[in-house]
Parts: structure tokens; sequence; C-alpha cells
């Protein structure tokens, strides 16, 4: 049961026999991935605990005041969670995430591939949707009739689906990569068994067909968004996906974020000493012989 931070700080201090029971920066690197949430609190809100001595799963209400100032309160688990599935700066305060303006819905499917689907198709019905005398459609099946249905499971393919790229630095490092290894980029989705939201396919950052491993860009973006609380999961949903295909994942995590992968890579950005490190591991994942006969 969560409680004031004033009770749960006096009674750690009972527990522990401590004047101190969490020193500061004890929680700091766990805190780091979160540079909004850094930023929302403040010590004088809060009975002068700092929040690296806050323990990320501690059962605490803290006092939180965001950019505009509202004040609030919330757990530490209520904070990581937050982002969930919006890309707003607004969806780390409650006030401001209940004044933003809603986006507009997602463009349905292409009218060339929404033909209705049988009941029994397996997909979630969840995903399933009624469209006037057509009857019931399911949104996966639609998606898949683009692209994926053509494809074996673990295949790699271009998909119409796929989002561009949007990042300077994750175009660098396709320009890199392509400059140290002969292999073809231009793929952009992955055929995976399992539906992955609506899609038989997932999207990596950078798709390596030849050594069948994807690369995945991390960062927690301007507004300390990506990557982190619910976030996270869905990356490590998505690698599951990937994993099942046949696939292996290796994730390039920036800034605070944490590996979540057996292979990711820390850095503080795209570098010629990254891109060293990143064949290294290829390496290590297919074989250092089979990597060597793709550098160019």
């Amino acid at each position: 049961m969560p409680e004031r931070v004033e009770l749960w700080w006096a009674r750690r201090q009972w527990s522990k026999r401590r004047e101190v029971p969490y020193r500061v920066g004890r929680f700091r690197s766990e805190w780091e991935r979160y540079p909004v949430l850094v930023r929302q609190y403040h010590p004088d809100l809060n009975a002068g605990i700092s929040l690296s001595q806050v323990p990320p799963a501690a059962e605490v209400y803290l006092v939180w005041e965001c950019d505009v100032g509202h004040r609030f309160v919330a757990t530490p688990d209520e904070q990581r969670s937050r982002p969930g599935s919006s890309r707003r700066r607004s969806t780390w305060c409650p006030e401001c995430a209940a004044l933003a303006v809603p986006r507009r819905p997602a463009a349905r499917p292409p009218a060339d591939v929404a033909a209705a689907v049988p009941r029994d198709c397996g997909h979630p019905r969840g995903q399933r949707r009624r469209n006037g005398r057509s009857g019931e459609r399911c949104a996966t099946c639609e998606h898949a009739r683009a692209a994926a249905f053509g494809v074996s499971v673990g295949d790699a393919f271009h998909s119409p689906w796929a989002p561009k790229t949007a990042s300077a630095a994750e175009a660098d490092l396709r320009q890199r990569i392509g400059s140290r290894l002969d292999v073809d980029l231009t793929f952009n989705a992955v055929r995976v068994a399992r539906p992955f939201f609506e899609h038989l396919e997932v999207w990596p950052d950078i798709i390596l067909a030849e050594f069948r491993v994807a690369l995945e860009y991390d960062t927690t973006g301007r507004d300390g968004l990506e990557h982190v609380g619910r976030r996270e999961a869905v990356d490590r949903r998505k690698d599951r996906q990937i994993r099942a295909a046949g696939w292996e994942v290796v994730r390039i995590r920036c800034g605070k974020l944490q590996p979540i992968g057996p292979h990711d890579l820390t850095a503080s950005g795209v570098s010629d000493g990254l891109i060293d490190r990143t064949i290294e591991t290829l390496g290590e994942v297919r074989g250092r012989l089979i990597v060597s006969s793709y550098l160019r």
C-alpha cells in the first residue's frame, strides 16, 4: 500500500537502523533513463529526499511538478508507466494529458487490400471490426494482404506499411554500416509468425538479411518518451517475435538506456568506434569468419 514519502522514509530509517537508509545517488542509474522525471522531481516537495534515494519500485507517493507548473501525486511505478502509446510530452503529466487535443485516428488500410475475411482466421478478435454489408474484417489480414501474406516467416522484404527513417542518427548509422559491410540494406520488414499489434511483420531500424540480424537504434527522444516505461515492454515483445522467426536482435542503447538483450550495446552516439563494436558483435552472433567475408 503506497504511503506518504515522509512516512515511507521514517519506516525505512527504522527497518534499516540508519539515519539515511539510501545514500544520495544509490538509484541514479535506474532513474537516468527517465530525463523527464528527473526534471519533474524536486526534493523540496518531497521532504528533502533526492530522487536517486528512491527505489523505482518503492510503494510511495511522490509529488511531481511538470514543466508547465502542474503539481500532482504519483508513485514511481505510475510515473514510469505513463508514456504508454502516446508520443506527446504532455503524457508525463495527468493535467497536461487531459488538456491535450486528441490526434486524428490512424488511416484505414488501402481499399485494394481491405477484403472481408472469414471469422475463423485465428487472429485476436480485438483486431476485428465491422464494415457495413461486408461483415467482419480482420485488420491483421487486411494489412498482411499488402505484402506479408506472400512472404515466408523469417524472410526480409519491403513493406509499404513500414515508417520512413526520421532520425538523422539512424540514417548516419545505416550509411556507416553500408560503407563497411557489403550487404543489402533496402529491406524494411521481417515476416513474423504471430501478429505484432495489427501486423504480421515488424520493422527494425536496420535489417541485415545476410546475417538474419536486426539492428535497433534506441534513444529516449526529444521528450524522453521513447523506449522507456511501457514502451520498453513493447521492445522486448518485438525482440521475442524477431527471435522466434529465427533472427537475432542487436540494440544500440544510447544515453542512459540500459541493455535489454544479450547482444545489446551502449553508446553516446554514432561513431566509427560504435561501428567497430557493432561488427564485432555481429561476429559473435553469426561467426567472425562469415561476417569478415562481407567486409568491404
